[in-house]
């Protein structure tokens, strides 16, 4: 038995918690301010948002899901939600207290402005199971700052600077989260040990079998969900360990593979287009010659 919540509006999820409503498009949640919450007899709760929402709770309330999987999920995190996700929540019957606080905006605020051009950048709306941001004291105090000078700015008269100012401090405070999530990827040094080897060993494995010429190119999605990750926090996470996107990091690993198999004169060069997963061996071609210089024909005449 379930039961499903949806939020298509502010005033809708300020009226759940009993939040005044000061702008039609975005809030600062006190959840402090809500009432004492039990979901009842349902043993999952599905929350279907709508609107972009950023979490830091204070208090533990219930086994957080995403998809088929937990969140990284303590007190004193920051979740991301955006527009469209379904976040679920394992029910224990029990009644408590919201503690902690929420930005939770319109994606109608943002349609126009820098930020909206630039969102998708903010990879971490994407993040998944295991992967929540783990803030220090003084990263949970600089999140605050942000909230409050937003909730300021909802507390004055609405003028001609005021969807700017507002924006513009969630820029600010999106960019203070990607510098933290950059911080997470070095001091969470001991839950990341192993992914780059893991990834490296995969591919290994994954070229060394027929699943190129069955299956075809491993897509960064692909090998992100074969290491139980999202593709953006896997995406993020490999630039900042090589430097390379992923995208470039398996292409690397495809031309190493293709360079060994063109010393194979039995095979001609469509043929191990084939093999390595390409639908068109031009497009193999193109690839080689982008990122080795030469075509895999001159470079078998050359070596």
């Amino acid at each position: 038995m379930e039961q499903v919540y949806k939020f298509d509006t502010v005033s809708e999820y300020n009226a759940l918690n009993n939040q005044e409503t000061l702008h039609p498009l975005v809030t600062v949640v006190d959840f402090s301010n809500a009432k004492p919450r039990s979901w009842g007899a349902s043993k999952t709760v599905k929350i279907n948002y709508g609107l972009y929402c950023i979490f830091l709770k204070e208090i533990k309330c219930g086994d957080l899901k995403y998809g088929c999987n937990y969140y990284d999920y303590q007190e004193g995190t920051l979740v991301f939600v955006s527009p469209g996700q379904v976040m679920e929540i394992e029910n224990t019957g029990e009644v408590y207290q919201p503690k902690g606080h929420a930005l939770v905006f319109h994606p109608d605020l943002i349609h126009g402005t820098n930020l909206g051009r630039h969102i998708q950048e903010h990879t971490f709306f994407g993040y998944q199971s295991n992967e929540a941001l783990h803030l220090s004291e003084r990263e949970r105090q600089i999140v605050m700052d942000c909230f409050s000078k937003i909730e300021f700015e909802l507390q004055q008269a609405v003028d001609k600077h005021s969807k700017k100012l507002i924006v513009s401090n969630i820029e600010v405070f999106l960019n203070y989260c990607t510098r933290f999530y950059e911080r997470q990827f070095i001091t969470r040094e001991k839950v990341h040990q192993g992914i780059l080897e893991r990834f490296e060993n995969f591919l290994n494995e994954y070229f060394q079998t027929d699943k190129p010429h069955t299956i075809g190119l491993p897509s960064v999605a692909y090998c992100a969900c074969e290491l139980h990750l999202s593709a953006g926090y896997f995406g993020d996470l490999i630039k900042k360990e090589t430097g390379k996107t992923a995208q470039e990091y398996i292409q690397s690993k495809l031309i190493d593979v293709a360079k060994e198999k063109i010393f194979d004169h039995s095979k001609s060069v469509n043929q191990i287009a084939y093999e390595l997963g390409f639908k068109y061996p031009q497009h193999f071609t193109r690839l080689f010659k982008q990122r080795v210089g030469q075509s895999p024909n001159e470079y078998r005449t050359m070596n």
